[in-house]
């Protein structure tokens, strides 16, 4: 269970991290494909901890 809640995690704080620090995403006032490969990583890994029945599955 916490490997879930730990992919989730590490999706999140990746994905956030890259959309603090890309130039592409700034210059472009919108994500670039890595951005969005990221995203989708992170919506993945959230529907995993949802599937598993985690602690704090909210959908927001």
């Amino acid at each position: 269970m916490s490997s879930v809640n730990d992919a989730l995690e590490d999706a999140r704080l990746t994905y956030e991290q890259h959309m603090r620090t890309c130039r592409q995403c700034h210059a472009d006032a919108a994500p670039c494909a890595v951005a969005k490969h990221l995203l989708r990583m992170y919506n993945l890994a959230r529907r995993d901890r949802m599937r598993a029945g985690g602690p704090d599955t909210s959908t927001a």
